[in-house]
């Protein structure tokens, strides 16, 4: 079904179509719409049976979620930024206890100082959680990633999280399909839990486990990343053949068939990006891009091979590892060693990217002078002036 609709509130459909049983929040910008939209259906009785339930913290709204899926319950939940660290301890512990929860999370500056808007500073703070982490290009991807979310992490019996840019989608209006209650039911099953707890069975969940055994638990964990990485594709193609579109998988290559240069990036920057990418083509530059969607577990041969021919390697993205490059550019860097690699930082606390900005860099980058590290649109003399007066303090 066709509708002109923001993100958060398509978001929330989409969820809704899913049919948890289960929903906590605690609001935040830029997820409230998302969770007040679904209490609306609760309330409304148009999503039933589901329980909302109202919680004091993000760290609440985890643990609450964590309960009720040991309980059996398809359990959702939404966070961002500083909500998503307040909630980390349960978060940690939700992967661990292998526990198929999934959560939005719309992609929020982390202070200080104190930032509302956009960039990738929260996700890479849950990278090594245990949770698989998918990022959405477009408000479109994002309702697709979803439906396909719960059927991963319930195949799997582990938690998912859903990435999408925070203002850029989640308040956008634009068209989206979205999809069928019929079809939706078709294509996830209803949720059988492969560990509840039942007082009829009784059974330890989250027992402490010693020196002896802990190496094989996180081994386990570590193996059920791997299995996702096979999983992912075919869900990805199960979901084109039941709704007639192509979304998820692993990684997305635009123009790459002859590509020289390739930019890689994950999230809404893709979309101008290409945009930039077609008139650096118009110049008869070899270049193309790559969308990570899957982002933990890292898909290095899926990497790999979408830059088998590549020569030059340029990694935009919305996250700082202080006193180093981006975490992105690292994992890539893992990925295709040999070849030469420009990391780019852009966006921080909702900076525009701009097309204009992106071709001066695209044509850096083509001519080989972009330097191993960019801060993409830096104010340089401020930067400088800041320097020059912390030097006099000193």
């Amino acid at each position: 079904m066709l509708a002109q609709i923001e993100g958060s509130k398509a978001i929330a459909e989409a969820v809704a179509r899913c049919r948890p049983e289960v929903v906590c929040a605690y609001p935040i910008s830029p997820q409230t719409h998302i969770i007040e939209a679904i209490g609306v259906k609760v309330k409304s009785g148009e999503l039933a049976p589901c329980e909302f339930i109202n919680v004091e913290s993000e760290f609440a709204a985890m643990s609450v979620s964590i309960g009720a899926s040991a309980a059996g319950a398809r359990a959702y939940t939404a966070t961002a930024s500083q909500g998503l660290l307040f909630m980390l301890e349960a978060v940690y512990s939700a992967a661990g206890l292998g526990l198929p929860i999934v959560m939005t999370l719309a992609n929020r500056a982390i202070g200080a100082p104190i930032n509302i808007w956009n960039d990738h500073s929260d996700a890479m703070a849950a990278r090594d959680t245990g949770w698989i982490l998918l990022f959405a290009e477009s408000n479109q991807d994002a309702v697709d990633l979803h439906v396909q979310a719960f059927k991963l992490a319930e195949t799997l019996s582990v938690p998912v999280m859903v990435c999408m840019d925070g203002f850029i989608l989640t308040h956008a209006v634009e068209g989206v399909d979205l999809p069928d209650q019929e079809n939706v039911d078709a294509f996830l099953p209803p949720y059988v839990p492969r560990q509840v707890l039942d007082p009829d069975q009784p059974v330890s969940i989250g027992a402490m486990v010693g020196p002896e055994a802990f190496e094989e638990v996180k081994y386990l964990a570590h193996l059920r990343q791997l299995d996702a990485l096979a999983l992912i594709p075919r869900i990805a193609t199960e979901f084109s053949e039941s709704f007639n579109r192509d979304a998820g998988g692993l990684v997305r290559g635009y123009r790459m068939e002859d590509a020289e240069t390739v930019v890689i990036a994950m999230g809404s920057v893709l979309g101008t990006l290409k945009d930039a990418i077609d008139l650096r083509r118009e110049a008869r530059e070899k270049i193309g891009a790559l969308g990570i969607t899957t982002f933990r577990p890292f898909p290095e041969a899926a990497v790999a091979d979408a830059l088998r021919s590549a020569t030059r390697l340029v990694v935009l993205e919305k996250a700082v590892n202080p006193g180093g490059r981006g975490v992105l550019a690292s994992d890539v860097a893992l990925s295709v060693p040999r070849s030469p690699l420009s990391s780019v930082i852009a966006g921080l606390g909702g900076r525009p990217i701009t097309r204009a900005s992106l071709e001066a860099m695209l044509a850096r980058a083509a001519s080989g002078d972009l330097p191993a590290v960019t801060f993409l649109d830096l104010d340089e003399a401020a930067v400088a002036a800041e320097r020059a007066r912390l030097a006099d303090v000193t």
